[in-house]
């Protein structure tokens, strides 16, 4: 796993992280999609509140980072499930489950970084039939 402090916060969904070697890497969370709240898109319902949330979340705070099996994205950025670093460097929250269950984020299976979708799914369903965040605010 690699570890570093999140730096900014793009949106819901893509943070940058300073690592522990000293270089930045703009980062997208494997299996999980937010509303769009970055500026030249449309907002889309729920966006700005996404991403109010991952930067209540994880702004300023130390993760650990485990690379999906493919580890970048067309853009770039690094594919990554990210978790809370804990004191003594262990793993605490995993924030892309929480965004999934809290109602931030629908899951996104794109393989091969599809190891936890059993798990997104699950969240997002129980998030759906709760009217947890954008399935109560959103259309659909």
């Amino acid at each position: 796993m690699l570890t570093g402090r999140v730096a900014s916060v793009t949106d819901g969904d893509t943070i940058v992280v300073r690592l522990d070697g000293g270089t930045s890497e703009r980062l997208r969370y494997i299996g999980v999609d937010t509303p769009e709240s970055v500026p030249g898109a449309p907002v889309e319902c729920f966006g700005r509140r996404a991403a109010a949330a991952n930067a209540r979340v994880v702004g300023g705070r130390r993760v650990l980072l485990r690379v999906g099996a493919e580890p970048r994205d067309d853009y770039g950025r690094l594919l990554a499930y990210v978790f809370l670093a804990r004191r003594g460097g262990e793993a605490g929250l995993f924030v892309n489950a929480f965004l999934v269950a809290r109602g931030y984020a629908r899951t996104l299976t794109i393989a091969p970084n599809d190891d936890r979708a059993p798990l997104f799914a699950a969240l997002e369903s129980a998030a759906g039939r709760r009217g947890r965040g954008l399935w109560s605010a959103c259309a659909g």
